[in-house]
């Protein structure tokens, strides 16, 4: 295995979306794993799915690489931790080659993180209504940004042996190899829904088969050894990397409790002493358990998984167990109570609109989850989690933690935002700037409260999410690893309440 700093590398872009990237990265990364290598599987951009569909080619956590969300200087670092011990990462870029968040250029692209991890490109080119105009097309993307290097293509939906010799002959005169061939067949079986693919943890058996098919399509038709050996062109990269724990200790301390009219003295903060053992995915072991210094035990703050909150960047986990907290996965589907002395709650984002009978139906959790929110406890919910924290959805009675109602729309509310915290939270001190992503079909009325979480700084100035008792509720997907802090500020509630 290589160091995370030299490992062998590929991004697998195209000219556009559906040129067939998920299946070429996803097909690639189970064919060299059953080559007996270890890989390394991202994606570009805030996408949550494709991860789950990486993970399960890959045999290790799919993580994201997001240069708006993150800032470019954290985009090798990310991708290093989450490299480490591995022979060979792949990278599925977002959209285009050259397309990034709108009206920044070419920030967050495809090509701009290719160039921040110095890794060669293989464009994906859906070659079915074309023949020698693929030359031109393949020349074009190639040669528009000389930073970018695209060595190699593979050709996605091709008809017969003819139109692939139309296409090669093609392509010789565009200096740019053909490292693959996939021919004209049957759409493989990833079931989509409002917001793209169906996730794993939802369709677990029908997704093992769907990556065999797209490894197995890879394997017949591309030329491993050629993309191996591109792999290894990439240059060794400099710095090092990301470290959950490295990030929380550097991260500014939050403020301590203010003590009660009483007069008594605000609880001492928690700060882990010592490195928590981590397993060579970079995951803390004993899952995601903190090592509590001695006679403070470590805050229980539970994390909603399971089929309806499948949405999640791996290393929010990591940096609230780097805080020292102990994180536990509670399903709300099955689990009628939260784990045991449970201190937090992160709800994050899924599919509660497509659950929400089963969701309503669990009214035992509810009320749980009602009382810890009542109770002045730390809670983050982000989109589905806001959601599931209303008082219905589409009719059907939630937490009622928020006195909102939520419900299904036919308009796609979908973009990079640059926000800036209102109020003081549990995750952030009012004024606190953070980045963040919009992605869901459904509506919240009111869409603010009387404290409002987060004011939209683009594509228009408006109010969006809610600040109540130890409640932070939004539509808006953050990236910790871009402000650890906000960890180790829930984290110290957690302890304080």
């Amino acid at each position: 295995m290589k160091s995370s700093s030299s490992v062998l590398r590929l991004v697998i872009a195209a000219p556009s979306s559906g040129s067939g990237k998920t299946t070429v990265a996803t097909g690639l990364m189970a064919a060299f794993a059953s080559r007996g290598l270890a890989v390394s599987p991202h994606k570009v951009g805030p996408d949550y799915i494709d991860p789950g569909y990486h993970a399960l080619a890959a045999g290790r956590v799919g993580r994201n690489l997001d240069a708006y969300l993150c800032g470019a200087e954290l985009v090798a670092p990310l991708f290093a931790h989450g490299a480490r011990g591995c022979d060979v990462a792949v990278v599925e870029g977002v959209m285009g080659l050259y397309d990034g968040a709108a009206g920044e250029g070419e920030l967050a692209s495809t090509a701009h993180v290719a160039k921040l991890l110095r890794a060669p490109v293989v464009l994906v080119v859906d070659a079915s209504s074309q023949s020698r105009s693929v030359a031109a097309l393949v020349h074009g993307f190639a040669s528009w940004d000389p930073e970018v290097r695209v060595g190699g293509v593979i050709l996605n939906k091709v008809a017969s042996e003819r139109h692939e010799e139309l296409l090669r002959e093609a392509l010789d005169s565009a200096g740019v190899p053909v490292l693959g061939v996939l021919r004209r067949v049957a759409q493989v079986d990833t079931p989509s829904r409002h917001l793209g693919l169906v996730p794993v943890a939802e369709r677990r058996a029908e997704a093992v088969e769907a990556v065999a098919a797209m490894a197995s399509r890879v394997r017949d038709g591309c030329d491993l050894d050629a993309l191996v050996a591109l792999a290894r062109s990439a240059p060794a990269l400099s710095g090092a990397a990301w470290d959950a724990a490295e990030a929380i200790a550097l991260s500014p301390p939050p403020p301590l409790p203010v003590p009660d009219p009483g007069g008594s003295a605000p609880r001492p903060p928690y700060r882990p002493e010592r490195p928590r053992p981590q397993t060579p995915d970079g995951l803390v072991d004993a899952g995601l358990s903190s090592n509590e210094p001695a006679g403070l035990k470590a805050p229980v703050v539970a994390v909603a998984g399971g089929s309806a909150f499948t949405f999640s960047y791996a290393e929010h986990a990591e940096l609230l167990a780097a805080a020292g907290a102990d994180v536990v996965t509670f399903d709300p589907l099955r689990d009628e109570q939260l784990p045991e002395g449970t201190a937090g709650l992160v709800i994050g984002g899924g599919f509660p609109e497509v659950y929400a009978p089963e969701l309503s139906a669990n009214e035992p959790l509810r009320k749980a989850i009602a009382e810890l929110a009542f109770s002045g406890a730390p809670v983050a919910a982000e989109c589905a989690g806001l959601l599931y924290l209303c008082r219905e959805l589409d009719g059907r009675p939630m937490c009622g933690v928020i006195d909102a109602e939520a419900r299904m729309d036919e308009r796609l509310t979908l973009g990079y935002r640059d926000a800036v915290a209102v109020s003081d939270s549990v995750l952030a001190e009012a004024g606190t700037r953070m980045r963040g992503h919009e992605f869901h079909r459904t509506v919240v009325e009111p869409g603010a409260g009387a404290a409002a979480a987060w004011g939209m700084r683009a594509p228009r100035r408006r109010l969006e999410g809610f600040v109540q008792q130890g409640v932070h509720a939004s539509y808006l997907h953050t990236h910790w690893a871009s402000a650890p802090g906000v960890a180790r500020r829930f984290v110290e509630r957690c302890v304080g309440s």
